[in-house]
């Protein structure tokens, strides 16, 4: 299968209702374990790639470790694997160009994007995040790949959950905007009001992508509110290095 094919199978994977569960890998090793259970589809999370190699998250793991990690894991991988790709690694649409082109040369398929601003405060502006994707789809063009855009907003990350009711309409109006810009996907995180989930995603036509944090979870109520894909962010990282932690203990304590 050509990266290509990958791609869109990538995008195939992505139905109302039906969702693309996605159980956060941080290495080669965890990416294979992961796909042994029977993923269609393998992507990271970017806490727990930083975290497995000991940086913080928020882009503070060099560039090139990141892009050595996803060479090793397409490499080892069958499925299509996305990157949690954070801010891109860049500000100006030209440099984000240069960046994605090398994320794409790595194998990689598809990215999570985010509107945060990486080591500052708030969010790009809906016209410059939107400029942002732009740049990205055109270089995956360029590169004739049909990269995943998975567009991020962090309106309800930054945000107190009883509040969250206040930023419906902001991530409607940004993800409306993403859209436009070239997005393939829209993700939500830090959002869990079922009501809150079902009317974004019906205001949106792209598939949309919420995060549930509780690996144990029945995701049937999530897949009930239209959600396209349900991934599980640092979950998975957190609770394998706590059965580490706790198998190793029996020999120290």
């Amino acid at each position: 299968m050509t990266q290509t094919d990958r791609a869109h199978t990538f995008a195939d994977l992505h139905q109302p209702g039906s969702p693309l569960v996605l159980y956060n890998c941080w290495d080669a090793g965890s990416a294979s374990a992961i796909a042994k259970a029977g993923a269609p589809a393998l992507a990271t999370g970017s806490w727990s790639v930083a975290a497995a190699q000991g940086y913080a998250d928020g882009q503070a793991l060099p560039l090139d470790v990141l892009l050595q990690i996803a060479a090793r894991i397409t490499a080892t991988s069958s499925v299509p694997v996305s990157l949690d790709f954070e801010g891109g690694y860049a500000t100006a649409p030209q440099e984000l160009r240069t960046n994605i082109a090398r994320v794409i040369d790595a194998g990689i398929v598809g990215i999570n994007f985010e509107d945060r601003v990486v080591a500052g405060d708030g969010l790009h502006s809906v016209a410059d995040q939107s400029a942002r994707i732009t740049a990205i789809r055109a270089e995956a063009e360029a590169q004739a790949i049909p990269l995943f855009i998975n567009a991020r907003t962090d309106l309800f990350l930054q945000s107190d959950p009883s509040d969250h009711g206040t930023y419906v309409d902001d991530a409607i109006t940004r993800g409306q905007a993403y859209t436009q810009a070239g997005a393939s996907g829209f993700f939500i995180p830090g959002l869990t009001n079922p009501e809150m989930i079902q009317t974004i995603c019906e205001a949106i036509s792209l598939p949309v992508n919420v995060m549930c944090l509780d690996v144990t979870a029945d995701l049937g109520p999530l897949a009930a509110q239209g959600v396209s894909r349900i991934s599980f962010g640092p979950a998975p990282y957190r609770t394998a290095m706590k059965a580490l932690t706790d198998q190793a203990s029996r020999h120290y304590s």
